[in-house]
């Protein structure tokens, strides 16, 4: 079965807030779903960037895809060796990270089994999704965190907005709150967001924050140095009292691969959508696994990478968590009948590929394609 085109739609409409300092509109497009097709079959991917830089990113890769045998690492691979000249880890790798969650999607189709059991097998049925949302110096997320928890989630992620910009006051301030507006026995995590173009603090301010944030039971403390600053999250890790998390920013096992060496992190993060795909979260994974740490895959984009995760969790054995953007409708609203949560968890879809619909209506209200699923894009 052979590929026969690319196509792809750029969601806006209901672009979520991302708590930046050069903050997005409901307008903005900052991600794009992709579709690999065959004469038969489509598969489906997500990209964390606009469809602009997508559609060019595609009339540099169709010609190592059209024609084509569906073999997922072998044409990825193929894709980042013969563009590396152009920039690895921008707009060209966060397209190949799309087109590879297709190619297992469509692998997945053509072979009738789920992407899980095709990575090598099935290490949990359910995962546990942490709902992740944004901070704000009037509490009004604790509103949200206790709607959350009476819908069913057990684990919490808030982070960014005002946290580590202010003071140190309103920092724990927002954290008691959090803490008190959940039960005992929930989960919650701190995403400080220091990948923010305007972050200004340092190890110093880490290190006494991330103490403040042991005393409120914190599970981890994420992004809370910029994020090339490989030697102060060695330090981070070594005198935190609570886990340290980061890595959405890395792309390629390349680029993670000095932090495994030295454990600058507890937590590996890389974004299915940005890092290069399932593959390499793959090699990612096991790689830190050899190296006694975790990956949990950064998820603030799409129900298709939070579909990718999924898989990627019942595959990896200590993928134990998934991001969920709470109240994005990139996440509950694209994906046909939406998501099953039991006692805090989600079902990983045991159906073919990454075992989901689109909404056929949804992909029309929020995407810049209604056809990209039945019509491959044609080359300029």
């Amino acid at each position: 079965m052979e590929i026969t085109g690319l196509s792809c739609s750029g969601l806006r409409g209901a672009t979520p807030a991302g708590g930046w300092a050069e903050e997005l509109t409901a307008d903005d497009s900052v991600h794009t779903l992709v579709a690999v097709h065959t004469d038969t079959h489509v598969g489906l991917g997500s990209v964390f960037t606009s469809a602009a830089l997508v559609r060019g990113a595609f009339e540099v890769l169709r010609p190592f895809l059209v024609g084509q045998p569906v073999e997922p690492e072998r044409l990825t691979e193929t894709l980042h060796r013969n563009t590396f000249w152009m920039g690895r880890g921008g707009s060209i790798t966060r397209a190949i990270s799309g087109i590879d969650q297709a190619l297992w999607d469509l692998f997945g189709k053509l072979t009738g089994q789920p992407v899980h059991r095709l990575l090598g097998g099935t290490y949990r049925r359910r995962v546990r999704p942490y709902a992740s949302l944004l901070m704000d110096a009037d509490l009004r997320f604790c509103d949200d965190l206790r709607a959350l928890e009476e819908a069913g989630f057990r684990s919490f992620k808030i982070g960014w907005g005002p946290f580590g910009r202010e003071s140190r006051h309103l920092d724990e301030a927002m954290v008691t709150a959090a803490r008190g507006a959940i039960s005992d026995d929930s989960e919650l995590m701190i995403d400080a967001g220091a990948s923010d173009s305007a972050w200004r603090q340092d190890y110093r301010w880490a290190l006494q924050t991330a103490h403040m944030l042991a005393d409120h039971d914190i599970t981890w403390f994420e992004e809370a140095l910029r994020p090339d600053l490989i030697d102060d999250f060695v330090l981070l890790r070594e005198h935190s009292p609570v886990p340290i998390s980061g890595g959405e920013v890395l792309t390629r096992r390349q680029s993670f691969e000095p932090w495994i060496q030295r454990g600058a992190l507890d937590i590996l993060q890389p974004d299915v959508t940005k890092c290069g795909g399932i593959s390499e979260i793959r090699h990612i994974a096991w790689r830190a696994h050899d190296r006694g740490l975790k990956v949990i895959p950064h998820g603030w984009n799409t129900a298709v990478g939070l579909a990718a995760d999924l898989q990627l969790a019942a595959a990896l054995p200590d993928t134990d968590r998934i991001e969920y953007i709470a109240g994005s409708a990139y996440v509950d609203d694209l994906v046909a009948g939406g998501w099953t949560m039991t006692d805090g968890h989600l079902d990983i879809p045991d159906e073919p590929g990454l075992g989901i619909v689109l909404d056929p209506d949804a992909v029309t209200r929020l995407g810049d394609n209604p056809d990209f699923l039945t019509r491959p894009e044609r080359t300029n």
